[in-house]
């Protein structure tokens, strides 16, 4: 009979008694389970995470426990897996299916109670050199996980510990590094290139590709992928799960079927909890107490996200006292079932979460209510707004933030609380441009709404609303009607809307003297409730009426302080809107470097895309084309002209004119290659290179919030250099240089260096004056 050999190194056993030997040495039993306890090697590559990469790697070689906390199926394991990757000291394992910690990590480093020595002794003399400890998964064992660490790390000088799970272990000397989605493409992006520069897309993309190797990418289906990939919000696993469909299904298909298919399908080998996102939701699902879960599951109908009023408000019933819903909230965002938003105090849920959370409130019986109690809330936040002055909108600017939950509220309720809602909703698309929306569903209020003293205050604002698109025809009965009712009631508030919408009406129908008469009574009615803001704005729209109507002197005269009234106290887009008028003025005066000056004020106020970048924009190139810049003129004067066409926004018949006869000019100091060239330069520029064209400066001072230093590290990027070079560069630490990464990924919605480097070379480098 053959002798036994090792099954480490091959070399003959020698007989012993009792049961047979496997290993000659204890050095090669380690050996044998360090080989089995190996993680696999991905065998796809990893995509969007390589600053996460870096930046974990940095904190690991200075912080003993690194953390990396995130929702499911955002990647932590797969990060994990290449962080160890070739590390011929680093132990990897695996908690998904482990209900003791201690035993999982022993048999890693092949430790054993054998010679009475505790299993926690023997582990502790395993790990007497320097190792790398990965406990991926923790979350379902996180009192044992952290009791466990605790204890290594302190009887362990040489062993540092990364661990991967929903929540942080909460232990002293942890640093947790919170893994966000993949990078999304600009909402509704259509520009091929622009999509694909999303971590998230190619992720898609590569991930299709690999399911269907002949998926050709078209400019028809690589914004349908961008949609995609902004629905799943950048989350990997389920990025993943919908590209596997590519081989079946078009990027529409699997756009119109998302959750469906991935709540029910996956990957045959993948881990359990990851097969399919329903059970990657239900693994972080069961780990909650009652309470978190009654809480989970109501705030799904809150789709737009949440502050804690509207938590309360929304949850608090059946068991959950308001006082501990803000809690039960903390206490689902340490697990990642809710986020935080970039706005401050809210949080949301993720789109694939709040639609697992949506079903099981449906189980529960509870959805009627639930949403019932969000109407509810959203009528008092929304009911300030009706029957109020809303020249400034202060109140609507707060309402904008509930847009997305008005939008479901708006759908849900049938009963009275509809108009209210509606109005609601209606007055953030007004601020957003969303005109058409806006218009169709005012049209549906008034059709319902029977005579009330809400009524004449919907009638002003779908006046308003027509007449922003050019139906004056329908808005002045409106308005009219608005008046009467506004008379009637005697509320001066409701009065200043309508005569505001009915000067409006006049104004664009041509009938300039009418509209002066109905702002000048707007003024009066407005000066007398005291509020200075809406005065200094109702003054500013009576100085637009008198300067088209050809009262320049008197217009200057009305705007009197209004400027440093919308100046100090108003919105940014008031504030354009003061200075474009400003701005016509002195244009009509001659003084064309004051009336430049205005202009660009205004355009530096506006929102992009409003009607005032594009009124602001035409003001600048009338100003340049005075000055004898033809070119100049022509550029910004064809961009803007773009910008209107996409906006279906026609300016004044008087501003018409101005910008028509001042491009006229600029064109006869050129040839007809030169302008066409010029004109042509300016339809190609992108938005932000038109504004930053238009300002006079490079594209980077208007595209992204980054520090001095952090532009001086993005540049760095650009030019190749790795961290350690940049470090070398600025005298500053790795760490410092990963810091700064995060920081610069964080602030451009970037993932890559290669992204980074694209930023820099768009925007830092193009003389865009030129």
């Amino acid at each position: 009979m053959a002798a036994r050999r090792c099954e480490a190194c091959g070399v003959p056993l020698q007989p012993r008694g009792g049961r047979p030997a496997r290993y000659c040495s204890g050095t090669c039993r380690q050996r044998a389970h360090r080989q089995r306890r190996q993680p696999d090697t991905p065998l796809d590559g990893l995509i969007g995470r390589e600053q996460d990469l870096i930046g974990v790697r940095a904190l690991a070689r200075s912080n003993r426990l690194v953390t990396l906390v995130g929702p499911g199926g955002v990647g932590k394991t797969r990060l994990a897996l290449e962080l160890v990757r070739g590390d011929e000291q680093a132990r990897f394992v695996e908690l998904d299916s482990v209900t003791d910690v201690l035993p999982a990590v022993a048999a890693a480093f092949g430790a054993d109670e054998r010679g009475g020595a505790r299993m926690i002794d023997a582990l502790v003399a395993s790990l007497s050199t320097k190792v790398l400890l990965v406990l991926d998964n923790c979350e379902h064992l996180a009192d044992p996980c952290a009791l466990l660490v605790d204890e290594l790390l302190r009887r362990c000088p040489g062993l540092r510990v990364i661990a991967t799970s929903r929540e942080a272990l909460r232990i002293r000397g942890e640093v947790v590094y919170r893994l966000s989605e993949l990078s999304l493409p600009a909402e509704n992006a259509s520009d091929r290139t622009d999509v694909l520069r999303s971590d998230a897309v190619q992720l898609f993309v590569s991930r299709a590709q690999a399911a269907d190797p002949l998926l050709e990418l078209t400019d028809e289906n690589v914004p349908v992928a961008g949609q995609i990939c902004r629905r799943l919000d950048g989350l990997p696993l389920a990025i993943e799960l919908a590209a596997r469909r590519a081989g079946a299904l078009s990027f529409e298909q699997i756009l119109a079927g998302l959750h469906e298919q991935l709540l029910t399908d996956g990957d045959r080998t993948a881990p359990v909890r990851h097969r399919e996102l329903a059970a990657t939701i239900g693994w972080s699902h069961r780990l909650l107490s009652d309470e978190e879960r009654a809480v989970f599951r109501r705030l799904a109908v809150l789709s737009g996200g949440f502050d804690l009023a509207g938590a309360v408000a929304v949850c608090a019933f059946d068991g959950i006292s308001p006082d501990l819903v803000g809690r039960l909230v903390c206490n689902l965002e340490a697990k990642s079932l809710v986020v935080r938003m970039r706005d401050a105090g809210r949080f949301r849920q993720l789109n694939l979460i709040r639609a697992y959370a949506f079903d099981r409130l449906v189980e529960a019986g509870e959805l009627g209510l639930a949403q019932d109690r969000a109407a509810d809330w959203l009528v008092g936040v929304a009911g300030p707004v009706c029957g109020t002055l809303v020249l400034g909108e202060e109140l609507g600017r707060e309402l904008c933030r509930e847009q997305e939950n008005l939008v479901a509220a708006v759908a849900h309720a049938t009963d009275e609380r509809h108009a209210v809602l509606a109005v609601g909703l209606v007055r953030c698309w007004y601020r957003q441009g969303n005109l058409t929306p806006a218009r169709q569903l005012i049209s549906e209020v008034l059709a319902r709404l029977p005579a009330s003293d809400l009524r004449g205050d919907v009638l002003s604002l779908a006046a308003v609303l027509a007449c922003l698109q050019a139906d004056h025809v329908s808005g002045a009965p409106l308005a009219e009607e608005a008046v009467r009712l506004a008379r009637r009631r005697q509320c001066p508030a409701g009065l200043a809307n309508a005569l505001d919408a009915r000067a409006l009406a006049l104004l664009c129908g041509g009938r300039q003297a009418e509209a002066v008469a109905a702002y000048w009574e707007c003024l009066d009615v407005v000066e007398s409730l005291g509020r200075p803001v809406d005065a200094a704005i109702a003054r500013n729209r009576l100085a637009w009426a008198l300067v088209q109507s050809g009262q320049v002197d008197a217009a200057a005269e009305v705007l009197g302080d209004a400027v440093d009234v919308l100046r100090a106290e108003a919105t940014p887009q008031h504030y354009a809107a003061v200075m474009h008028t400003h701005g016509a003025i002195r244009l009509v005066a001659g003084e064309w470097d004051a009336a430049e000056s205005a202009f660009t004020e205004a355009l530096e106020a506006s929102q992009p895309r409003s009607p005032l970048l594009l009124h602001s924009l035409e003001g600048l190139a009338v100003t340049a084309a005075a000055a004898g810049n033809a070119k100049r003129a022509l550029r910004i004067a064809a961009a803007a002209a773009r910008g209107r066409s996409r906006s279906q926004r026609e300016p004044e018949a008087y501003w018409r004119g101005v910008v028509t006869e001042a491009t006229t000019r600029a064109r006869t100091r050129l040839t007809g290659a030169a302008a066409a060239a010029a004109e042509a330069a300016g339809r190609r520029m992108r938005d932000d290179e038109l504004v930053a064209y238009a300002l006079r400066r490079t594209a980077s001072a208007t595209r992204g919030p980054l520090s001095p230093r952090e532009l001086e590290i993005a540049s760095l990027i650009a030019a190749g250099l790795t961290n350690r070079e940049i470090a070398t560069r600025l005298a500053v630490s790795i760490g410092t240089v990963a810091t700064h990464l995060n920081s610069i990924r964080d602030k451009l919605g970037l993932r890559s260096r290669t992204g980074i480097a694209l930023w820099v070379n768009e925007t830092g480098f193009r003389d865009v004056n030129a």
